[in-house]
């Protein structure tokens, strides 16, 4: 083993083995009623998990949750931990919050899915134009459906077949987003399960800020739309430059090419996103995971430019299936559930009081990481935050994936666990909630800089 690959994010690899074996110890010791219960494998289920990535998680094995509410999870073995994952942004706003809760309840007795709108879906509508500034919607039940059905739009209405994304994105389960850049040439994803196609065939990919590279890759006038997070969110977080999305947007103008802003992950950047804070004027808008409080259900939005077009394609098109849409997307425990949430969980007090705490926790890292002079920076866009074990800022999703310390990264969080506090099992991120308090944050930061402390030993 030569000096690089011995060491991790500056820290010795034998360290953070025998960290993770400590800590892995007393993770078991805690939770003998989950190791009973799930240790194993589930019975029934294929891998003996529900969902395949419930092998992700870095704990020994997944813990069974007994209950969930605000911003803390007890597990059946007793357990709190201080809940910083917050369903990878499914649950942003907390658990079970209280206006969703009673929206449920009241649909729970009238009906969960009929094929038909419900009251609510008039309100739903108008909250949406408003909150986002786009004039017309669609509902699906994932982001991933929510980014497909957008792209059959695009490639409708501009008769162009290719699409771009950016090195390091993630818009889901989107085939035509799963491509990578190695080496400086456009690949499959790697590890993808099944996939016969070359996907770059359909797919253009450039990095993140750089575009020179967009410019040229739309040049030929064969993409028909770009799909972007307005921050790289599913690797180590990279920001974007300044002038990046005024670029990218005139860009896209100039060539003919729609622009898909992917918010499902940025949301925690104000209540119309990182689009209405920072007016990034997008073709098209997809937003899934929170915006029903944690009832799956996503939106899809688009200009009134864009839908006349499409109006248009969809008139003259031949009669048949379109290939959007799902028989359960847009039932009215959605809408009920959507409602609650646009009308009283996403305000504008709300997230004043998550950025203020984040900003908190992002001061409170980055003193630890300062203080036992590791060489990690941390990022944060809203009320997600990410400490990334390598220098930063990164630029683009090639500097991401270099970051990534995935040993690292499994010992820090299981540490964290076994001090009652759990974060997302991918590249440390953290999200605050209107229900985290101060003293949850406090006690991360604690948290942080003891296993801080223990590595930079």
């Amino acid at each position: 083993m030569n000096e690089a690959s011995s060491i991790q994010g500056g820290v010795p690899l034998a360290l953070i083995t025998a960290l993770r074996e400590r800590e892995a110890a007393t993770f078991r010791r805690a939770r003998p009623k989950s190791a009973e219960a799930v240790g194993k494998g589930i019975a029934g289920f294929l891998g003996g998990v529900p969902m395949h990535w419930m092998h992700d998680w870095p704990m020994p094995f997944p813990i069974l949750v007994d209950r969930a509410k605000g911003a803390t999870i007890t597990d059946i073995d007793g357990n709190r931990l201080d809940d910083f994952c917050l369903g990878d942004t499914g649950s942003m706003f907390g658990h079970s919050p209280a206006p969703v809760a009673r929206a449920i309840r009241r649909q729970a007795s009238r009906g969960l899915t009929y094929m038909l709108p419900s009251e609510d879906a008039l309100a739903v509508g108008r909250l949406l134009a408003e909150r986002f500034g786009l004039p017309h919607w669609q509902i699906a039940t994932t982001a991933t459906d929510a980014n497909r059905f957008a792209l059959r739009v695009a490639r409708a209405v501009t008769g162009r077949e290719k699409v771009l994304v950016f090195n390091g994105c993630y818009h889901g389960s989107v085939d035509e987003t799963m491509v990578r850049l190695i080496d400086g040439k456009p690949v499959n994803r790697p590890g993808l399960a099944g996939e016969f196609r070359d996907l770059t065939h359909g797919t253009k990919i450039v990095e993140f800020n750089d575009l020179d590279a967009l410019d040229a890759a739309l040049s030929d006038k064969s993409v028909a739309c770009v799909i972007s997070e307005p921050v790289l969110t599913n690797s180590c977080m990279v920001l974007p430059d300044p002038g990046f999305h005024a670029g990218l947007h005139d860009i896209t103008r100039r060539h003919g090419t729609l622009l898909l802003i992917d918010e499902t992950h940025t949301i925690s950047t104000a209540p119309g996103g990182y689009t209405s804070r920072h007016r990034l004027e997008p073709d098209l808008f997809v937003l899934g995971k929170p915006i029903a409080g944690g009832v799956p259900a996503s939106v899809w939005g688009m200009t009134d430019e864009l839908a006349a077009q499409w109006s248009e394609y969809d008139r003259t098109r031949e009669p048949g299936f379109s290939g959007m849409g799902t028989t359960l997307s847009a039932n009215p425990l959605q809408f009920a559930a959507m409602r609650a949430t646009l009308e009283a969980v996403m305000t504008e007090k709300n997230y004043a009081r998550m950025e203020r705490l984040a900003g908190r926790l992002e001061k409170g890292l980055n003193a630890a990481i300062t203080r036992h002079a590791l060489p990690w920076h941390v990022a944060r866009v809203g009320a997600r935050v990410e400490f990334i074990c390598a220098p930063g800022p990164l630029r683009n999703g090639a500097e991401a994936e270099a970051a990534h310390a995935p040993s690292l990264e499994a010992a820090f969080h299981v540490a964290l666990v076994n001090r009652g506090v759990l974060i997302a099992p991918f590249h440390n991120m953290m999200l605050v909630s209107p229900a985290t308090t101060r003293t949850q944050v406090d006690h991360l930061i604690v948290a942080f800089g003891d296993i801080a402390a223990k590595l930079a030993a």
